[in-house]
This record gives structure tokens, sequence and C-alpha cells, in this order.
């Protein structure tokens, strides 16, 4: 029989930092189980029945569960509307889709905290040069700086987004691979607030992805037009096989339907070929998988600062999102941390993970992600920019305890090749 053997020394660490956790972990739960009613409570309004796990074919004509699953999400979320579907490819599909389905050319788009997610940088054309990209199409992109103490600069919000040619503005919830902290749901509604007082008619799109279930409220109702996420992260549950969702007011989230599909048929079309089960049993788990995931970050967090390492956020430290940055200061070490991660996973395990020319990035990025989803980030995965500061961004976890097994496992290999 096999066994993950661990050194005295990492147990000790570990005992040391699980001891110190108790009271985070109890709000964690705490949260957990409000979120766990809302969503119970949006499944019985709505009467989800067997009928509503039945998939389509073909045209997904008249598919019960995929349209009453859109319901669940716009009652959890509490908006006029949501399309949730398979058919988005990951999280930067969501968002491209509410970008071209609000803007056209001659309209401007404003970054509220910096720039976008990589990914999302060659949507709108900052990097690239994509045929199809938002400056091809003739939309002009425009970003607030992040101020000098890595916050939102608000002022300069309020100036930026008072042009009537701003037409959207994006807000991101996560730090991405920046060094920022990730918003809280509050921040982004102050955002919000600043861009609506200087331009009511602004759409206020917030990337939420990372950040779904953390809190009790969502940033669709602290005034955003548009939230966007992928279902393999949070709101999957870690079962969901792909596919991503916006939930918002209804006539935006039509005009993202006709960006997803086509002009005139949108939302109706879209068979779920047999995965409607998946999705409504991953959302009824994601609150409680959330918190698995939080707790491993913060986990993580109190390990590494044991060892002398920065964090952010710190382990004490109150959460929005399930992205854990730990600094490890040399490619070196980043190379190490990921191997122990992937040598946690369930998948894959004996893979090394080394830095590769990823699409969709600048500089080769490194990814450790033994996952049953492929590039599922609510499952145990840790991925790094090879870019100074050499910093690693940790997310996922589907239980505490095997999330607390790759960590130390990480743990190991940085005291093995002496890092500290």
């Amino acid at each position: 029989m096999s066994t993950l053997e661990l050194s005295p020394r990492t147990l000790e660490l570990a005992k040391e930092a699980q001891a110190a956790l108790r009271e985070q972990f109890d709000a964690i739960d705490e949260m957990a189980e409000r979120n766990s009613r809302k969503v119970l409570a949006a499944f019985q309004a709505h009467r989800v029945s067997e009928a509503c796990f039945s998939g389509t074919t073909g045209y997904g004509y008249d598919d019960l569960g995929r349209d009453t699953l859109d319901k669940i999400y716009a009652d959890i979320f509490q908006t006029e509307d949501a399309l949730v579907r398979i058919q988005f490819v990951n999280g930067t599909h969501s968002i491209a889709s509410c970008l071209y389905g609000v803007l056209e050319p001659g309209d401007v788009l404003l970054s509220a905290v910096g720039a976008p997610y990589d990914t999302i940088q060659g949507v709108i054309g900052m990097t690239g040069d994509y045929p199809l990209s938002l400056k091809r199409y003739g939309v002009e992109y425009r970003e607030v700086p992040i101020s000098r103490e890595n916050t939102p600069d608000r002022a300069r919000l309020a100036e930026m987004a008072a042009d009537p040619k701003v037409k959207a503005v994006l807000i991101q919830r996560s730090k991405g691979y920046s060094t920022r902290a990730s918003l809280s749901v509050q921040e982004i509604g102050e955002l919000i607030a600043v861009v609506k007082s200087v331009n009511p008619e602004a759409v206020c799109i917030v990337d939420n992805c990372y950040g779904e279930f953390v809190e009790e409220q969502e940033p669709s109702q602290v005034g955003a037009d548009l939230v966007v996420g992928s279902l393999i992260k949070n709101p999957g549950g870690g079962l969901a096989p792909m596919g991503g969702y916006l939930c918002g007011r209804s006539d935006l989230v039509e005009r993202a339907s006709y960006r997803l599909t086509v002009p005139g048929i949108g939302r109706e079309c879209g068979a779920t070929l047999g995965n409607n089960r998946t999705l409504y049993q991953g959302l009824f788990l994601a609150p409680h998988t959330v918190a698995q995931a939080l707790k491993t970050a913060i986990f993580a967090a109190r390990i590494m600062e044991q060892l002398g390492y920065d964090t952010e956020p710190h382990s004490w430290q109150e959460r929005h999102d399930i992205i854990q940055m730990i600094s490890l200061q040399t490619p070196e070490r980043v190379e190490q941390f990921c191997k122990g991660i992937q040598a946690g996973s369930p998948v894959d395990s004996y893979v090394t993970p080394v830095p590769w020319a990823m699409p969709g990035y600048d500089v080769p990025v490194i990814m450790a992600a033994g996952a049953f989803i492929q590039g599922a980030s609510i499952e145990l995965s840790a991925d790094a920019p090879m870019r100074e500061p050499y910093t690693v961004y940790l997310q996922g976890g589907l239980t505490y305890e095997s999330g607390k097994t790759g960590i130390l496992l990480a743990v190991e290999e940085l005291l093995k090749n002496g890092a500290n």
C-alpha cells in the first residue's frame, strides 16, 4: 500500500498552522452555510425535478434544465436575467461575449483597476494584435492605473469615467497576475457608485472569477450591470465539465447571447448534451467546495508565513476570492513549489510541471494542476508567470484534506531543496 511520506518538520509546521486557524475556519463554515441555504432556496423556488437533468441535442430547443438553471442563477445573483451555457469555453470567452455585446465601434472601454487579466488583453487588442479584437473592431481602450498604495484610484476613475464615450467599465474582482489585493464586494460597489455618479449610462461589467460564494453578497447586488464567471471555477463546484455564466440586466444578457451564438438566435439554441445534472449538482455543492478552497488557501498562507515567505492576503486577513499569492522570489522556488503541488494531485501526480508558452500570455507560464476537469482552478492548482517578482498564485482544493496534503508536499519540496 502506497503512502505519502512527510517529514517530522513538515508535520510539526502543519500542526502549528492548523491550530492557529480555528477561528477563520469557523467563519468560513458559517459563510458556507448561509450561501448553501441561498442556493437551496433557489432550487426549491424553481421546482427543480428529475426532468431538469435530461439533456438535449441538435439545436437544443425547449431545454427545461438549461432554461431553469438560468432562472436559478438569476435568483441567486438577484438579477433580471442570466445565461448559463456549456458553450462558453472559459471565463475569458464569457467576458468577451459581454464586451462585444455592449460595445460598438467608436465606444471606449475603461478598465477600473489597472490592466485586466492577460487573456483578456488579447481580446481587447492590448497584446497580440489579433484579427477581430475590440481594437480592430474600432473600440478604444483606456485604463485607470492602480494607485501608489496598490489600491483602486477612485479620484482618477471618476475623472476618466466621466467621458461620455466610455460605454463600459470593466472591474476585475481578483488580482489576476498583479500584486494588488482582490476586491471585496463592498469595494466593487463603491467603484460602481463612482462610475454611475459621473456616467450613469456606462455599463459596469464585473469579472467575478474566483469570487463566487466567498462572501454573502455578489457584485450584482451592489450595482453591477453584468457579472461574469467560469463554471470550472467556484460556481461549478468541481463537477461542471465546462462552461460559463453571466447575470445581469435582461437587455445586456440578450446582447451577450448574440455574441455567444448569432444575432437573431442568441440563447434559444445550445444543446446541453446530458450535462445538466453536473451543472445543477456542481452549483448545489459550490458553497461547500468554495469553503474547502478557502481553508486550503488560508492554511497555505499560514504555513508559508511560518517559513518566512511574504503572502497576500495574509493568513489572518479577510478573503474576497480563493486566490492565495505567495512570493517565492526565485524561478527555482516557483518550480519547486509547483512540483510539490502537482505531486499532491489525484491526476497526473507523476508529472513535473515546467514553464511553457501558453496561448494568451506574453511570458512562459508554469501550471501545476492535476485535475479531474482540465484547467479547473476550483481544484487544487498553482500557477505563475515566469517573471519577477516570481510569485506563485495558488487556488482551489475540492476538499481541505487533499488541499492540505498538496500544500505539505510543496513545503517538502522547498525544504528538500534548501529553500529555508
